[in-house]
């Protein structure tokens, strides 16, 4: 492995989204830093199949991006580890429904957190080196951001306020680091939530123009291009939905 090959921080990168985008990464010669919460088992079998492929080019690392302390830990072991960090995408998130009448300050802390306040923090703590190396960020938002989800709107505040991240940083950060975002759509069925019944499922995808869901690819496709190629792009967020932002 040269000792040039750049290195990128992928949060929630264990598994789904995350994982593609890392492998995707690693495929086009960067060392992958795999964070991750409470999936250790995922995270190490991914470290150990991009390892299997090219030897010292993945590590996994855990934190908790509710608590500052870990976050800051998080940036300091990621640049000690290879020396250096240049790309970090914020792709961790919680998902689950708040109905306004239950929902709790527990529930703000930790959609706020995991979607905004620890993306937040991580970016400052990696600003010096990103800036150093030129490097880029990509914030993974939602097209809920802008157009809300019923019984979902703690979620809905954190992803929209993911999506201003994007910007203020894109204007904070230059000219040094391109700091962009990702508004998936339908990509990935979550996995508690009372969506995964068919029923629903097709009644969702008719309301989408390309009737279809997309792939984690689909997303991997897109993080690769901003973090490799989109050498003049800066403070975009854009949908990949098949249009479902238009309907």
């Amino acid at each position: 492995m040269p000792e040039q090959a750049p290195v990128v921080l992928i949060t929630g990168a264990a598994r789904r989204i995350g994982a593609a985008i890392a492998a995707r990464l690693h495929g086009r010669g960067y060392r992958v830093i795999i964070h991750y919460q409470k999936s250790a088992a995922d995270a190490d079998k991914l470290c150990v199949q991009l390892n299997t492929i090219r030897a010292d080019s993945a590590r996994a690392l855990q934190a908790n991006l509710l608590d500052l302390a870990s976050v800051e830990q998080l940036a300091k072991a990621s640049i000690a580890h290879w020396g250096q960090v240049t790309a970090l995408i914020n792709n961790a998130s919680s998902f689950y429904p708040t109905p306004l009448p239950c929902a709790t300050n527990v529930q703000w802390d930790e959609l706020i957190g995991s979607n905004l306040k620890g993306p937040f923090f991580l970016c400052q703590a990696l600003a010096g080196e990103l800036k150093k190396n030129g490097g880029s960020i990509v914030n993974i938002a939602d097209i809920h951001a802008h157009q809300p989800l019923n019984d979902h709107s703690i979620y809905c505040i954190a992803k929209a306020g993911n999506k201003m991240l994007t910007k203020t940083l894109a204007k904070e950060l230059a000219p040094n680091v391109r700091v962009n975002g990702i508004a998936p759509g339908v990509i990935l069925w979550p996995e508690n939530n009372d969506a995964n019944d068919s029923g629903a499922q097709d009644k969702l995808i008719k309301t989408i123009p390309l009737q279809r869901m997309g792939s984690s690819d689909d997303i991997a496709n897109l993080a690769e291009f901003l973090i490799t190629s989109a050498s003049y792009i800066s403070g975009q967020t854009i949908a990949v939905d098949g249009g479902k932002h238009l309907v």
